[in-house]
Order: C-alpha cells, then structure tokens, then sequence
C-alpha cells in the first residue's frame, strides 16, 4: 500500500541489506512504492549499487502489515452499571482519545464529561458538567459528541439537548463554558488538522464546517432536505473526516455511509 507525502512532514527511511560489509555514504534514489534504489557515492568502482524494498508509513503511524488483535476486550471506563458515580457511566455517547490514551466521553445520561486518564480504570474525573440538567453556561443536557482542541486545550461538546456546541477550557478551576454556535440540532463532531470544526445537524439533515468563531459555516454534506438521494442524508450522526478532508457520514435513517469528497459538486 503507497501513501501520499505531505509537505512538512518528516519520514524515516527503513531499508535492509543483507551484506555487513556495505559501508559508506550512498545515493537515495526512490523510484516508485517499495523499491529504493541505494547508489554507492564511493570511488571504489567495485562496490555494488544495493536495491533493497522500503516502507513509507504515514506520520504516528506504525502498524506491521502482519499485526494482530487479542480477542477479548477490557474495559477501561465505568463498567459498574449506569449510575452517577465517578466508576459509572450513563448510557455513554461519543468519545475522543487523546495522544497520551487520555479518553473524554460524553456521559449522555448524566449530563457530563467524563475523562479518564491512560492506566486508571477505577474512577473517571467530571470535566465539564455535572451540575444537574440544564441550559446555564455551567450546565449540559444530553451531550452527545465530544472533542479536545490541544492549541486552546479545551474540550468542544456538542450540547444535544441545549442545541448548542460549547467550548470548556480543561485547565483547572474551571465551572463553564462558553457557546460557540447555538441553535443547532447537533450530534457529532470533528476537527481537521486545520482546526476547522465539523458538526452534523440531524434536522436540517447536514454536516457543515466552521472556522473557529463563525455561526454560519460552510456545506459539506447534505442540506437538501432529509432523504435517500445521494445529495440527501437522514438523521446524520457521527462521522469522520481524514487527511484529504473528504467526509464519511454514518446517515443513521439511510442505514449506509455515505462519503463527501472535498471539491466534488455532487
């Protein structure tokens, strides 16, 4: 499997030969996926040219093609049935881990975020919320999605029930948040890796994105009335955006996903 190269970014270069006496400075000539071609920049003329296979992963990513997965789950958040207790979880909704395995969930029944830190599975830490259903700046009512922004560390909830998405810093002493947009029938969330925040609004059938701080937003899927055209969604809940910015929607009333490709008119 090829990769596409992203501009800035920094790659290790793996290559094995199985001669120890190689030494010395080499050309790196790379001349398609999985070949590289290593030419001797010595004087020596006897000393070979090596062609040897490579790898290009894409950046944080290091998955052997051959790598396998233990079959049995464990449960690293609540567990002790629903309840309100900082072990506890009611009836979880959408979750975002962070670099260092930190997991924030939205609590949909208890009206909070819950995070749990990476290797403590007793007890989860209120983060946002907890003060009772309600619409005060303090409060959330039936959050459904929820995101860390690291250049503000903050955590963007969609506030389903409140229709609203709110941002909540996660530094210390904090007891509210601020509203970024109101009056959205939000449920998921994303974030691109240029800070543009995605929301589906599952009744005006749509995922749109915004700039941080900008009420109205762009299209980017849907918008055309609920339906099953493929210009249409149906109650659109979560979704996922990648590197390239296309969309896949789980179009929850479709019972499909659907991909966006970013430029496409259609």
């Amino acid at each position: 499997m090829s990769y596409p190269l992203e501009a800035g970014a920094n790659y290790n270069l793996i290559f094995t030969t199985l001669d120890r006496s190689l030494i010395g400075r080499f050309f790196i000539v790379v001349s398609g996926p999985a070949r590289v071609i290593l030419r001797s920049m010595n004087t020596n003329p006897e000393q070979p040219s090596i062609a040897t296979n490579t790898e290009v992963a894409t950046p944080g990513v290091n998955i052997p093609t051959n790598a396998t997965w233990k079959q049995n789950g464990v449960t690293i958040a609540g567990g002790h049935g629903h309840g309100d207790a900082t072990n506890q979880l009611y009836t979880p909704h959408g979750l975002f881990v962070d670099d260092d395995q930190t997991v924030v969930i939205a609590d949909y029944g208890n009206h909070r975020i819950m995070q749990w830190k990476n290797g403590d599975t007793t007890n989860g830490q209120v983060v946002a919320g907890d003060k009772g259903q309600g619409n005060g700046l303090h409060q959330l009512n039936h959050p459904t999605d929820v995101l860390i922004d690291k250049e503000t560390d903050s955590l963007i909830i969609c506030d389903r029930w409140n229709r609203r998405v709110v941002r909540w810093s996660r530094r210390s002493g904090t007891t509210q948040g601020e509203i970024l947009i109101d009056n959205i029938d939000c449920w998921g969330l994303a974030m691109d890796n240029q800070r543009y925040l995605y929301v589906s609004d599952v009744v005006k059938h749509e995922v749109r994105r915004y700039q941080l701080g900008e009420k109205n937003g762009t299209l980017v899927a849907g918008g055309n009335g609920k339906g099953d055209g493929l210009s249409q969604l149906n109650w659109p809940r979560y979704f996922f955006v990648d590197r390239q910015h296309n969309v896949y929607v789980s179009d929850n009333n479709n019972h499909r996903v659907t991909k966006c490709n970013k430029g496409a008119k259609e």
